[in-house]
């Protein structure tokens, strides 16, 4: 007897055939997830990154290496002037290294890599990574989530802000108009106020209360490629930044700008050369209101950019090593202590002074498991380096309290002398 097309049997066989086909397909990817993951990794990490704001973009990839040689460039620029008397400040743990050779190299599995953060790329690296998702770290690093927001911000500020979609099609700004040069030239006022440079340079300083509370002012003191809170103020335009660094009197006005919000903060600029900073003399009633009025950290990280896009980036690592010795060397300023490490220390463009500012601020660190502005690996070597320093200088010690010490050849390893022949050998 033949089955009729449309009967109970045929469906019963057919649906048999594709739920033992959805079966046998679920057990698959339950058996080897990790097999088709890594492929699928492989695959994506060989296609080129195509993000959002990329696309439609046949200029992108050389905006990116253009950016990132703009980064080298202002970090060779502010490698020109003398290091000396930020080098006498190193501590233990921060003489001279070689931070491209070998050991620095960090690979991204690395517990706390950073997507946007390029501190340890070697200085001759072109390549630029912008990934989609972050990395997420271990639960215990639980400070990770807030560095890598930060560093992504401070990243496209250090890249001469590669994308820049906080730009309003309404209010486009005329490429002759430069609002934030004729500000600084003194021909023109702020917006809204209407005060002229002349009032903060003549009147504003040491008004405590008037800098604390007015909020317009700061976006045009320190203005950058990025807005602020001041609707009215004007973001710097490319022209603007290279006509600014070239003017003179510019120049020696944000000087004095710089000046006025250093004595608001209880700082005073020490050294013009190479801006090294100290206490002021109101010292403690400053750090007091800056402690107690947090806003203050989003001005000096526009005091920090700005310092580093108009001409004075060798002012930005003294100012950032300032915050560091007293937040953790000191103890003081604790309501800010996250600000300088996610946001000022990042802020500095130069890489080597960076990476000497993170050294620091890791020795410096109380609690180093929850260390988290550097990838682990780097952490390790310095771990390393510090114990091996302290073997040396107990084994100097040594050397010259007891009769029979020890020294250490240069291999490392340790060979029993007498005090007498070691003191004929150095004379000789």
């Amino acid at each position: 007897m033949a089955w009729p097309r449309s009967t109970v049997p045929y469906r019963s066989w057919f649906e048999r055939l594709c739920r033992g086909l959805i079966v046998l397909w679920r057990c698959i990817t339950s058996m080897f997830p990790p097999i088709l993951a890594l492929s699928w990794r492989k695959y994506r990490e060989n296609e080129p990154e195509v993000t959002d704001e990329h696309k439609n973009s046949p200029e992108d990839s050389s905006s990116l290496r253009d950016d990132h040689q703009h980064e080298a460039a202002v970090g060779k620029r502010a490698a020109d002037f003398d290091p000396e008397p930020f080098k006498k400040r190193l501590k233990v743990g921060e003489e001279e290294e070689d931070f491209d050779s070998e050991e620095y190299r960090v690979e991204t599995t690395d517990e706390l890599y950073c997507d946007y953060d390029s501190t340890w790329e070697a200085e001759q690296s072109d390549e630029i990574t912008i990934r989609k998702s972050r990395r997420l770290a271990p639960s215990r690093y639980h400070k990770f989530s807030r560095f890598e927001t930060a560093a992504k911000d401070m990243q496209n500020y250090r890249r001469n802000y590669p994308t820049q979609p906080w730009q309003k099609p309404w209010k486009k700004q005329a490429p002759d108009d430069k609002p934030n040069l004729n500000f600084y030239l003194d021909k023109t006022p702020t917006l809204p106020d209407g005060l002229y440079l002349r009032d903060f340079h003549g009147h504003w300083y040491g008004q405590y209360d008037s800098l604390e509370s007015v909020h317009s002012y700061i976006q045009w003191l320190f203005p950058l490629q990025e807005p602020g809170v001041n609707y009215e103020a004007s973001t710097l335009t490319k022209e603007e930044i290279e006509e600014f660094c070239q003017n003179s009197t510019a120049q020696e006005n944000l000087l004095r700008s710089y000046k006025l919000m250093l004595d608001f903060y209880g700082i005073e600029l020490c050294n013009e050369d190479t801006g090294e900073v100290r206490r002021g003399q109101n010292w403690r009633d400053r750090f007091k209101n800056l402690n107690g009025h947090t806003h203050n950290s989003l001005r000096i990280t526009r005091i920090l950019k700005c310092l580093g896009t108009l001409g004075y980036p060798h002012y930005q690592a003294p100012l950032v090593r300032f915050f560091l010795e007293e937040t953790l060397k000191y103890q003081e300023l604790p309501n800010i202590k996250d600000s300088v490490l996610n946001y000022f220390m990042f802020s500095v463009r130069h890489k080597k002074q960076r990476r000497d500012l993170i050294k620091f601020a890791y020795f410096s660190y109380d609690h180093k498991d929850e260390f988290v502005w550097c990838p682990k690996k780097i952490q390790m070597l310095w771990s390393r380096q510090f114990k091996r320093q302290n073997r040396l200088k107990k084994d100097s010690f040594n050397l010259a309290c007891d009769p029979y010490s020890f020294s250490v050849d240069i291999e490392g390893q340790y060979k029993e002398t007498s005090k007498v022949e070691f003191v004929s050998d150095e004379q000789n």
